[in-house]
């Protein structure tokens, strides 16, 4: 009942703002895939176990139910340098691939962790998308870690709805919130657990100021 009141709601704000020649991109109905990834540089001598509880416990905050592995490392003794989480498309060179992907979208895609101390993968149905998909690495290497965090989402976006959409995000918050949020308290958890020299190397979209250093109960800038 509650959703067919929105869904009227949303039809007659519409139709009274149709006469605008702006409202013309809020109508139009989108599907937009949104990729964010982040990769951090720790600097500690805090043994695996503790820093892998750091994050898990951080990743924990806002995920009901998360998929964690502790791999075993194909290599004896801690590598100079780090690995890296990889995309990888499952269906690539196949005759599905094709139907799944094209253009406006990335396909059917999926980030590896080889080599990593500590995998999560976590998926969360969000408000104005689809499906949400993050993944977690963590690599060791002789100074530290490194913690790669990517996640890749479909957001819809216009059409009768998004009225209804905005006043949901509104109150339960954006994908991109969502995102923004379990990174930074998987890194701050690291950082308040740990005695860390914490750094980030690369992210998209970038990122202004040093958010992770904060209070693992910062709020999230918007």
């Amino acid at each position: 009942m509650r959703h067919s009141v929105l869904a009227a709601g949303s039809a007659a704000i519409a139709i009274l703002l149709a006469g605008c020649g702006t409202t013309n991109n809020y109508l139009a109905e989108k599907k937009k895939t949104v990729e964010y990834y982040r990769i951090f540089d720790i600097k500690t001598a805090a043994v695996k176990g503790n820093v892998i509880k750091a994050a898990s416990d951080g990743l924990g905050r806002n995920v009901n139910n998360a998929q964690e592995a502790t791999p075993i490392p194909r290599t004896a003794g801690v590598p100079d340098v780090p690995g890296r989480f990889a995309i990888v498309n499952p269906l690539e060179g196949s005759k599905l691939a094709a139907l799944v992907g094209g253009a406006g979208t990335l396909g059917l895609q999926m980030a590896t962790c080889d080599g990593a101390v500590w995998t999560a993968k976590a998926e969360r149905k969000v408000v104005g998308s689809n499906k949400l998909d993050l993944t977690a690495c963590l690599f060791q290497y002789k100074d530290g870690y490194h913690l790669d965090l990517y996640a890749v989402f479909v957001k819809e976006e216009g059409g009768l709805f998004q009225i209804s959409r905005d006043l949901a995000s509104s109150m339960v918050g954006t994908p991109e919130e969502w995102t923004e949020k379990t990174f930074l308290d998987v890194i701050r958890n690291i950082n308040a657990k740990t005695d860390s020299n914490i750094t980030l190397l690369e992210a998209q979209p970038e990122v202004s100021g040093t958010p992770w250093l904060d209070s693992i109960d910062a709020p999230v800038k918007k």
